[in-house]
């Protein structure tokens, strides 16, 4: 490999580290396009190689969200029991449907979902939503601290339904597996609008999961051979730097800029994919 592709490869690296770890879904949804895109690498072969990028972010930037007590273990830990055996089922699945097939599935998933979370955090539901709690305050305020307050990850476990984690594990694991971009990018969204979990609390606790879980798409990529070492060495090392930037840069960003970065990379992303 060329001293100048492993500089752009650190630079993607520390680009998609960053962006992974503020959002929680792991540096694999910007690495894997590049590689794709600026690479030309085999679809098979850069999921291999991303979802190494994804295991190595999520244990970077792990660290310091359990330093910043955001992680709620329980769930994460109840999501990586369905993402295990759906992250082998999602690499035995790229053995077998690729090519084509790669391209059009992932870039359909990046935009549909970018286009839902930049509908849902846009100006004029923004202030929607303001307006609506103003009028709620004037008549129901105990309702509206209750809604406003940041609740802890003990107040949020107890509200999370454990009979729709483990399936949805399952299908991170699978989308994590076939795709090599982890499931945070996915995972993130649920937790928030469908089981009301605050963006940062939930950012982090995607990483967490991801930890685990894509650790048994790395072992299984190393079974079938698809992982090219030196983009993974020069990736991984932009992508340690990355992630304690965004570790650091998520304190300071609100819950809704956040998803709203999410969504616009997604949805630029997916478009060049189809352009692909």
């Amino acid at each position: 490999m060329e001293f100048t592709t492993g500089l752009l490869l650190l630079a993607v690296g520390i680009i998609a580290g960053g962006y992974g770890t503020i959002v929680g879904a792991g540096g694999g949804f910007i690495f894997v396009p590049a590689l794709l895109l600026l690479f030309h690498m085999d679809p098979s072969l850069a999921a291999g190689s991303g979802i190494v990028i994804v295991l190595i972010n999520s244990l970077s930037s792990v660290i310091g969200y359990a330093k910043q007590k955001r992680i709620n273990y329980h769930t994460g830990l109840t999501l990586s029991l369905g993402a295990l055996p759906g992250s082998m089922l999602g690499v035995w699945l790229l053995q077998i449907y690729s090519s084509s097939y790669f391209y059009v599935v992932f870039a359909t998933l990046l935009v549909a979902l970018g286009v839902f979370l930049f509908a849902s955090n846009s100006h004029l539901v923004i202030l929607k939503r303001k307006k609506d709690h103003r009028l709620s305050r004037e008549g129901r305020s105990d309702e509206v601290h209750a809604v406003s307050t940041v609740t802890s990850p003990t107040e949020e476990k107890s509200r999370l339904p454990m009979k729709w984690i483990i399936p949805l594990g399952f299908l991170m694991g699978v989308l994590s597996g076939y795709l090599g971009i982890g499931g945070g990018w996915l995972l993130v969204p649920i937790l928030i609008y469908v089981f009301k979990v605050s963006t940062h609390i939930a950012t982090a606790t995607s990483i967490f999961s991801l930890t685990l879980y894509s650790s048994v798409g790395v072992i299984s990529q190393m079974f079938y051979s698809s992982i090219d070492w030196m983009t993974v060495l020069w990736g991984g090392l932009g992508v340690i730097i990355g992630s304690q930037i965004g570790v650091l840069l998520s304190k300071k960003i609100p819950g809704k800029v956040i998803l709203q970065m999410l969504s616009i990379l997604l949805i630029v992303i997916g478009f060049r994919m189809y352009l692909s």
